[in-house]
């Protein structure tokens, strides 16, 4: 309980310091967690490679190191070192997790200068896309499709109606930023999504997006 509370307790601290990287006050529920791992859950047998982008204090990583097996990789890229901190703490605590200590790794970087030996299965990401700049946005998404292996699944959030909302209400520059951030989502969406999961128990609630990278890439 008290390790909880000290989780809960460091994302709210930079939720109010980082909010452009946090991008809620309340951690993904459970059952966006399972709803943004259901691909790594389909698995077969074979070894995979699993990357996670933005893991903020692990909720999806509570779900991910369940569903590894030996031979299985595990990478999380995490930019906020008070994260960082929190996750290294789990690994060396908590039993699930420190059954995938040996095959998991953290990197503290951003996600766009990430340089790996291997390609993934999956990429999960909890980064909040619509917070940042458009440039950011497009290294982002041009990351994801680099990292991924040949017909390897992308699995991130977005929180329902945000981008559309953000785009009428919002002025200003940050208006036309959050239009181009609109454009550069729906394009990689309308190549590449395989399925959308609405996800009504979160605050605020959810969509999953799952894109898939072309087989011949």
């Amino acid at each position: 309980m008290r390790s909880k509370l000290r989780q809960q307790a460091t994302f709210v601290k930079q939720f109010g310091s980082r909010f452009e990287t946090t991008g809620s006050l309340i951690p993904s529920s459970r059952f966006l967690a399972r709803a943004i791992t259901r691909y790594v859950q389909q698995r077969d047998d074979a070894a995979i490679r699993v990357l996670e982008c933005g893991p903020g204090t692990g909720p999806f990583t509570d779900r991910i190191v369940r569903l590894l097996t030996p031979g299985d990789a595990y990478h999380l890229v995490e930019l906020n070192e008070h994260f960082v901190e929190v996750l290294h703490e789990r690994f060396a605590h908590e039993p699930h997790w420190q059954q995938a200590a040996e095959m998991s790794e953290i990197y503290q970087l951003p996600l766009q200068d990430f340089e790996p030996k291997e390609k993934y299965d999956f990429i999960i990401s909890g980064l909040p896309h619509v917070n940042f700049p458009t440039a950011m946005v497009e290294a982002i998404t041009a990351a994801y499709f680099n990292l991924l292996k040949p017909g390897g699944m992308l699995s991130y959030f977005e929180y329902m109606y945000v981008r559309p909302i953000r785009k009428m209400v919002t002025l200003g520059s940050d208006r036309q930023r959050i239009r181009e951030v609109n454009t550069v989502m729906e394009r990689h969406i309308s190549g590449h999504r395989v399925r959308r999961e609405s996800i009504l128990l979160n605050v605020p609630p959810a969509w999953v997006q799952h894109l898939q990278s072309d087989v011949t890439s």
